[in-house]
C-alpha cells in the first residue's frame, strides 16, 4: 500500500533562500475560496508558528506543504523540490503530525514506528536505536508493546510525533500538536520543539494557543480570510496578553485563552 520514500539530498539552492516558499496559492472547495492568492516564505532553522480562525484555510495549508494536497493556483517549494511534481522527495524530507494520526491501531507502539521506519528505509540498527530512544522521550517506552488501541488520544498524539521525528526530518509540520495531550505531555512537546528547533529543524506549528505561541517560537503569523494577515518576528511580541489582543483585532473574533 505505501511505496518507500527514498531520502534525496534538497536541491541546492542559495543560502538566503526560504526552505519553504508557497506563492500565490488559491484554494477553493466548491464555490467557496480557502485561499486568496497566498504567500508564505519560512526561512532555513526558523520556527512558525500560525494562528487563525477555523476555517481560515490553515490546515488546507499545511496539506499543501506536506504534498498532500495541491492548489488551484500558485506554486510551492520545499526544500528546493517542487509540489506536486516532486512530492516524494518533499515527504522524505518532512515529518508531520496532522489532526489524523496516522497509525494503525491494531499494532504496537514499537510496530507502528517500525513500520513507518520502514518507508525510509531506515537500516535495522538505526531504526531500532531510533524508536527505543524516541518511545523514552515521548513517555512511552513502558506501553512500547500495548495495541495502539488501547491508549488515550493524548497516548496516540505522542506516538504520533514519535513518528513524525522518526526519519530525523529537516522539516516538522505540525497541526495543532498538543490536541489531547495532558499538562505533563504538553511540557515534553515544547521540550521536543525547543531542541528541535536549537538542532535547526524548520518548523511550521498550527495552533491556537496563543500563549505557546508567543513564548515558543521564532516568528508568529495570523491567517485571516485565506491570506495572511498579520507577521511578526517572536522578538518583538512583549507578551501573550498583546498577540491575543493583535489575534481579535486581525479576526474580528474573541482570541481563546
Amino acid at each position: 500500500m505505501f511505496a518507500p520514500l527514498r531520502a534525496a539530498a534538497p536541491v541546492l539552492t542559495p543560502a538566503a533562500a526560504p526552505i519553504i516558499a508557497a506563492e500565490g496559492l488559491t484554494k477553493t472547495f466548491d464555490v467557496l475560496p480557502v485561499l486568496r492568492g497566498l504567500t508564505l516564505h519560512i526561512a532555513h532553522g526558523e520556527f512558525l508558528a500560525l494562528l487563525g480562525a477555523n476555517g481560515s484555510g490553515k490546515s488546507t495549508l499545511l496539506r499543501m506543504l506536506a504534498g498532500l494536497s495541491q492548489p488551484n493556483s500558485g506554486v510551492i517549494r520545499v526544500g528546493g523540490w517542487q509540489l506536486p511534481r516532486e512530492a516524494a522527495q518533499v515527504r522524505a524530507q518532512i515529518g508531520l503530525v496532522s489532526h489524523k494520526l496516522l497509525l494503525y491501531e491494531s499494532l504496537t507502539a514499537r510496530e507502528n514506528l517500525r513500520f513507518f521506519g520502514r518507508l525510509y528505509n531506515l537500516s535495522a540498527a538505526r531504526l531500532n536505536a531510533q524508536i527505543d530512544t524516541l518511545l523514552k522521550r515521548v513517555g512511552l517506552a513502558r506501553r512500547a508493546d500495548d495495541v495502539v488501541r488501547t491508549f488515550s488520544r493524548g497516548m496516540a498524539q505522542r506516538l504520533s510525533i514519535a513518528r513524525a521525528l522518526l526519519h530525523d526530518p529537516s522539516i516538522l509540520l505540525l497541526d495543532e500538536p498538543y490536541t489531547g495531550l495532558d499538562q505533563e505531555a504538553a511540557a515534553m512537546l515544547d521540550a521536543l520543539l525547543g531542541e528541535a528547533h536549537a538542532e535547526g529543524r524548520t518548523i511550521l506549528m498550527i495552533t491556537h494557543e496563543i500563549e505557546r505561541a508567543a513564548r515558543l517560537p521564532s516568528r508568529v503569523a495570523i491567517l485571516a480570510r485565506g491570506v495572511l494577515a498579520f507577521d511578526c518576528a517572536a522578538a518583538e511580541i512583549p507578551d501573550a496578553a498583546w498577540l491575543a489582543a493583535r489575534y481579535t483585532e486581525v479576526t474580528s473574533l474573541i482570541a481563546a485563552r
